[in-house]
């Protein structure tokens, strides 16, 4: 777990024309970014370091160490910037990074593994599982409710998860 890469934001463009860059950040502070160190690309390699940075209204705007001007803060943008998992704190008990929930075991009710975490996605209502169903075929999507995943070991590698008609969807009109 610890050379896992976890996305944190992406290169928006430059600002201004003193060579300033703006990341749109997907941590819950944006400032966070310049406590992290050096942010990485996909690779691994050095992507961006943040020395200086202020909140913006997607993330922050500041400088970088290998950013001099506009042209090169804007050839830039797209570029995804990550962290090494191992650099966030360990969360409290019964508290976990979503990015921890990937590759875990689903289990139902019964204890029978039926799958496995492949993703954690957002598509703007809520976070939802990914499951890729232990006998092959079709990945499914579970809301991450405590409703229809109770249970979350993630130090044990499992999920418990329930899926919706187990749940009891209501009656049609």
């Amino acid at each position: 777990m610890t050379d896992r890469l976890i996305l944190v934001g992406q290169v928006a463009g430059g600002f201004g024309v003193k060579g300033e860059v703006r990341v749109t950040a997907y941590t819950a502070d944006p400032l966070a970014l310049t406590a992290y160190g050096p942010l990485l690309r996909a690779d691994g390699s050095v992507g961006l370091t943040l020395t200086a940075a202020r909140p913006d209204k997607n993330g922050v705007v500041g400088r970088a160490k290998e950013i001099t001007a506009k042209e090169q803060a804007d050839a830039m943008r797209g570029l995804k910037l990550y962290v090494p998992r191992d650099r966030f704190p360990q969360p409290e008990e019964d508290e976990f990074y979503l990015a921890d929930l990937i590759g875990l075991e689903a289990r139902d009710g019964a204890d029978a593994v039926i799958g496995r975490v492949k993703s954690v996605q957002n598509f703007g209502a809520s976070d939802m599982l990914e499951i890729a169903p232990a006998s092959g075929g079709q990945t499914w999507y579970l809301p991450f409710t405590r409703e229809a995943a109770p249970e979350v070991r993630t130090a044990e590698g499992w999920i418990r998860v329930i899926r919706p008609a187990e749940i009891g969807e209501p009656e049609p009109g």
